[in-house]
């Protein structure tokens, strides 16, 4: 779904792929299931995810690291048949998945290392699509890249070994990061090679970039870009959802009626 206020013409970064590491089993769901095939919205979160996406000015198509077993996701996904559409097995770790997603652009693919790579929780399927327009007009120019992020509003506690308040954590600064996660191909590939060979454990995308000297840029996201990771985390996606959903059809409906209006 593009937002009104967009068009396929609008001027952003030209060619974009997306990635979902999209291989994990969720374990933190309780589920008999790997979460992206669990139902959200009528439909699976891979299916509801991947749709934020499809339309957006750019987008040249995108690459799904699944777990070598997974025969389903595919399946799932028939009805974007239109969309270049491409899977290659995750590995154990999120960050295995994206890099061998990276590594099937650059190399299956023939994809330019300039080219540009947005990487995506499989599981946030309410990432708002003028929030991936904002991320990338935010990074066109960047060698840093950037991600979606939103300032932390609650206090912070540390805790010790004990699970004590050992301090405060001062919020000035501090954001809650989240995907999808803007970079150029190449610098994201060897970036995130280079952390795996120092034995770095990567949290997400950015720590990887950070790792290697950069700096990337944090965009403003919204609250409501909520990750599924645990059971009472799907009727809360649900719910924002259809909030999104009325609040789209609101402000199309104006838009439409701005445009029929007599000056």
């Amino acid at each position: 779904m593009i937002p009104p206020h967009l068009s396929p013409n609008d001027s952003i970064i030209d060619d974009w792929w997306l990635v979902l590491p999209a291989a994990g089993m969720g374990r933190r769901m309780g589920a008999d299931q790997p979460k992206q095939h669990l139902k959200v919205d009528q439909r699976t979160l891979v299916e509801v995810t991947l749709s934020r996406f499809i339309g957006l000015p750019g987008l040249k198509g995108a690459v799904l690291a699944l777990a070598p077993n997974d025969e389903l996701t595919p399946k799932l996904l028939a009805s974007f048949s239109a969309f270049p559409l491409h899977f290659t097995a995750g590995g154990a770790t999120r960050s295995d998945s994206v890099l061998a997603a990276l590594n099937y652009l650059s190399g299956q693919l023939a994809v330019d290392w300039q080219h540009w790579v947005l990487v995506h929780d499989a599981a946030r399927p309410c990432v708002r699509p003028a929030d991936v327009h904002k991320l990338l007009e935010a990074v066109r120019g960047s060698n840093a890249g950037g991600l979606l992020a939103v300032p932390v509003r609650d206090t912070l506690k540390q805790a010790d070994e004990r699970n004590r308040v050992s301090m405060t954590v001062p919020r000035d600064g501090v954001f809650h990061a989240l995907t999808p996660q803007a970079f150029r191909l190449g610098a994201l590939a060897d970036a995130m090679d280079r952390a795996h060979q120092d034995g770095v454990t990567l949290t997400d995308e950015s720590s990887a970039m950070e790792h290697v000297g950069m700096k990337p840029l944090l965009v403003k996201g919204h609250a409501d870009n909520l990750k599924i990771t645990h059971p009472d985390d799907l009727p809360l996606a649900r719910l924002i959802l259809q909030a999104q959903s009325a609040i789209q059809a609101a402000t199309q409906s104006a838009w439409i009626g701005d445009k029929l209006t007599p000056e």
